[in-house]
């Protein structure tokens, strides 16, 4: 079911498959602690194809996306994400990584012009990282959330991640989720602690959990 913003063009719809370029473009402008990427990269597309583009693919995840009718339904946000983690990462080993880095070869510094914001996510492709077990063992679900900054500071954030909420908890049976901020982001750390996140003391730096019954959504 949609949802909207009274006065507003946009809305908050499931994500599609078609989704997909979308949402690695809005990963690349939003991917430096917040700010465009872009600069950081010859191969854009890297950062998108680890962090969003997965989750309009394989078994086990989710999404919502913000859709502005204004401009002709463009995908403007979103939050991604599984309810599964170990089974997802399965899945993006064995379905998604052997497809997408074969344009990139290995080692990293052999791609020519190859920043090092670059290589670094090529040795991911290559050599995919597993969650924590600290992470997991918290929740089961992870997920990710970027919105373009025109769109920020109007409540979607907090939209978007009460649809997750909502998602995780009546159709999936859970009461927590995680997720990974980049640590030098303090204003989203901020705005997930007025959510009621909280940093996960045991697990890598920078992830943040919440449990449902404390969501200020």
């Amino acid at each position: 079911m949609a949802e909207s913003q009274p006065g507003s063009q946009v809305y908050i719809g499931d994500v599609r498959l078609a989704d997909s370029s979308a949402l690695n473009r809005i990963c690349l402008l939003t991917g430096d602690a917040g700010k465009s990427a872009e600069p950081l990269h010859k191969y854009g597309e890297l950062i998108g194809l680890v962090y969003a583009e997965p989750y309009a693919h394989l078994p086990t995840t989710f999404g919502f996306v913000m859709i502005d009718l204004a401009k002709g339904e463009e995908v403007v946000g979103y939050v991604l994400g599984s309810y599964d983690t170990r089974a997802f990462e399965h899945h993006a080993l064995e379905e998604w990584y052997p497809h997408v880095r074969s344009k990139y070869s290995y080692p990293p510094e052999t791609n020519e012009g190859a920043t090092e914001a670059d290589k670094r996510y090529i040795n991911i492709l290559h050599n995919p990282p597993r969650a924590a077990e600290a992470q997991v063992n918290f929740s089961p679900a992870h997920l990710h959330i970027d919105i373009l900054p025109e769109y920020q500071r109007q409540g979607w954030g907090r939209r978007l991640i009460a649809r997750a909420v909502s998602y995780l908890r009546q159709e999936r049976g859970l009461s927590r989720l995680w997720l990974g901020i980049d640590p030098r982001n303090e204003g989203a750390k901020r705005f997930y602690e007025k959510l009621g996140f909280k940093e996960l003391s045991d697990a890598p730096e920078g992830t943040m959990g919440l449990e449902f019954e404390d969501f200020r959504g």
